[in-house]
């Protein structure tokens, strides 16, 4: 079922509750994430907007269980991802998200079709990560390492990575932020076409305005709060969404 589609059905597919973060401590003291609260609807593509320090990257960390909150709840699927153990987040990240960071995030001892074999669900299609090369047009780059590869070829091979391991959840940290803007657009457009056409929900946090083009759902954060969100510019009321 397409991106579109499954958002209709206003199925919650992540949420999170009152979400607290801090660092430092006293004077030094620096709020994060300030009561925060969010649903994800399945199949959705979110756009998180704000400018360096508004807490969009610790919120994204929270989400994909890299981080924990100093009080409040991560729910995927109706279970809590917060207060997991160092065990159980490592298997959390393995099995249901998927991540896409703006700096690669490659092992530069690895060919791009080994990076994407390390994640890959191999058990409805052992050929999945030649498959995922294909999509992003990198076929004849299999046997390349990431340093013999463009920056624009490099994320397309961390977006395959990502979606090789068939993520309940894709998380995008700034993924055209290491990218001149006409890579950086091709970029957007063929992660627009993947995910759309996998039906997958994707959380992209950005600085970059012109990213939430390719939303169905823009937050827009500031100091650590969400002060607006919003669906096709209509500020979206909570009770629309199933809790």
């Amino acid at each position: 079922m397409g991106g579109r589609a499954a958002i209709r059905e206003n199925r919650i597919a992540l949420s999170a509750r009152n979400l607290v973060k801090a660092y430092g401590s006293d004077q030094n003291r620096t709020v994060a994430l300030n009561d925060v609260s969010l649903d994800i609807r399945t199949g959705e593509l979110l756009v998180i907007l704000g400018s360096s320090g508004s807490g969009k990257s610790t919120l994204l960390n929270m989400l994909g269980g890299m981080d924990q909150p100093d009080s409040g709840s991560v729910y995927l699927g109706g279970v809590a991802v917060s207060g997991m153990s160092d065990r159980e987040l490592t298997r959390y990240r393995r099995d249901h998200v998927g991540f896409v960071f703006q700096n690669f995030n490659l092992i530069a001892e690895l060919t791009a079709l080994e990076n994407i074999s390390l994640t890959a669900d191999t058990r409805n299609d052992p050929d999945i990560a030649e498959h995922m090369l294909e999509l992003v047009g990198l076929s004849e780059k299999r046997n390349n390492y990431p340093a013999q590869l463009s920056g624009g070829q490099q994320q397309r091979v961390s977006i395959a990575r990502a979606l090789a391991k068939n993520p309940a959840l894709l998380l995008c940290d700034e993924p055209t932020g290491a990218l001149d803007s006409e890579t950086g657009r091709q970029i957007l457009i063929q992660l627009e076409d993947l995910v759309r056409s996998w039906g997958k929900t994707v959380v992209i946090v950005t600085h970059t305005k012109e990213m939430s083009r390719m939303a169905d759902r823009i937050v827009v954060l500031r100091n650590g709060s969400i002060i607006r969100d919003e669906m096709n510019g209509q500020v979206i009321p909570a009770r629309e969404i199933e809790w």
